[in-house]
């Protein structure tokens, strides 16, 4: 096996010599690099971003209870008349006065209980649901005031 010559014209880098120096992050690339610019200094809001704020979170609960109210008032009364109708066939063809049969006379309070369901989903939103919103409403209008006068 032939054996290379050491080749003159290649000589070791002195600059660069092989020793244990560890490079930082802060190691300058080049010397007339300028240094990096600063981050610039955010002044922090006085209150919390209004995604986070915790009338937001009253909000969707009192958002979610008032849709199960006026849901669970629809549904469950359509449930007993569909589990009466199912099980209780002899109670649901009972007469109740002049030929109006038991079946029909629940059938027909179910646009009665359905405007309650609506009824008591505009009371629970009134009474519920809209003070926060409100509360939110002005909050996003002070704050918007206070980020267009800075």
């Amino acid at each position: 096996m032939p054996e290379f010559p050491e080749f003159p014209e290649f000589p070791e880098f002195p600059e660069f010599p092989e020793s244990t120096t560890s490079f930082s992050a802060s190691y300058v690339t080049y010397p007339w690099q300028p240094p990096p610019p600063e981050p610039a200094r955010q002044r922090l809001p006085r209150h919390h971003a209004l995604g986070h704020h915790s009338d937001i979170r009253l909000l969707r609960g009192a958002y979610r209870w008032q849709r199960r109210v006026a849901t669970l008032t629809a549904l469950g009364y359509f449930t007993l008349f569909l589990l009466l109708s199912a099980f209780a066939p002899a109670l649901m063809t009972s007469t109740v006065s002049g030929g109006l049969s038991t079946g029909l006379l629940l059938g027909l309070l179910q646009v009665p209980v359905t405007c309650l369901a609506i009824g008591l989903y505009e009371y629970t939103a009134r009474r519920r649901v809209d003070p926060i919103a409100d509360r939110i409403r002005k909050q996003a209008e002070l704050d918007a005031k206070r980020e267009a006068a800075r």
